[in-house]
């Protein structure tokens, strides 16, 4: 019995059949197809380590069309609106982008509130459009962009509206919702397709009628949303020159917007 060979991997089972990489026996259950005959499932592993994944051209993985980053912004904003609902004074004025020389404000020393108002919202019409539009603009960015870049532009597109709110905003106003980063997202949809050669028509008349509307409507940041948009367009800008397999020029001038935009926050605060 000692001469039946048995799978590696399920020892109680006889196997005649052998991989054509390692010439091990292998069972039904690790056999795999190959090019000729079969390999067993360690090989299959061991070659695909040495196989490239195919990318987009803005270095998203090309087979990749899970949205994460996404659903997770969009979690996290909920969840925190449910916080509001709870404790409702407590949330929004610790977490709110409160512009001026104001105890509790971000030029006394509340570091975080640029970060922490790109989730807070000021009511379910505010939550519910701003999701949306995450929503769409994250089905397409994310995976031509890779969960990575789409965070950072995410990111830096929020703080940028933040610099909006804070040069352009009238002191004492405060400053919730997560549009400055929405904004960033239309002016990347905008680059990018304007880089694939593809439509940009409706982005760009997107862009214009909510950019108006923030700007005639009374409790609406335009300064935000345009902080926001002009952070977007560079950050996708950067990422476009740099497709093609130059992730450095990618990174790079990502960086430079992001040095620039917390520039813009420490004067903001400097400023009172």
């Amino acid at each position: 019995m000692s001469d039946v060979p048995v799978c590696p991997r399920h020892p109680d089972r006889e196997s005649w059949v052998r991989c054509q990489r390692c010439g091990r026996p292998t069972c039904p259950q690790c056999q795999r197809p190959a090019a000729v005959g079969v390999q067993c499932v360690d090989c299959v592993a061991e070659g695909n380590k040495g196989v490239r994944q195919a990318r987009t051209t803005f270095g998203g993985v090309l087979s990749n069309r899970d949205t994460l980053v996404t659903k997770v912004l969009i979690g996290a904003c909920l969840l925190v609106f449910l916080a509001q609902q709870v404790m409702p004074t407590i949330v929004f004025y610790q977490l709110a982008l409160v512009n001026g020389p104001f105890p509790g404000s971000f030029a006394q020393g509340a570091w975080w509130q640029p970060v922490t108002s790109a989730f807070l919202h000021g009511g379910v019409l505010h939550l519910l459009f701003n999701m949306y539009a995450l929503w769409i603009c994250g089905q397409y960015l994310e995976p031509l962009l890779g969960r990575v870049r789409f965070t950072a532009l995410y990111v830096v597109s929020a703080l940028g509206g933040a610099v909006g709110a804070l040069l352009l905003g009238a002191a004492g106003s405060a400053t919730v919702g997560a549009s400055g980063a929405i904004f960033g997202l239309f002016a990347a949809l905008f680059v990018v397709n304007r880089h694939l050669g593809r439509q940009t028509g409706q982005i760009a008349v997107l862009i214009g009628l909510n950019f108006f509307i923030g700007v005639f409507v009374a409790g609406i940041s335009w300064q935000a949303h345009l902080g926001g948009l002009v952070t977007g367009a560079l950050v996708a800008t950067a990422m476009a020159r740099g497709r093609r397999g130059h992730p450095v020029v990618q990174w790079a001038g990502t960086a430079v917007v992001a040095v620039l935009v917390l520039a813009g926050l420490g004067y903001g605060a400097a400023l009172y």
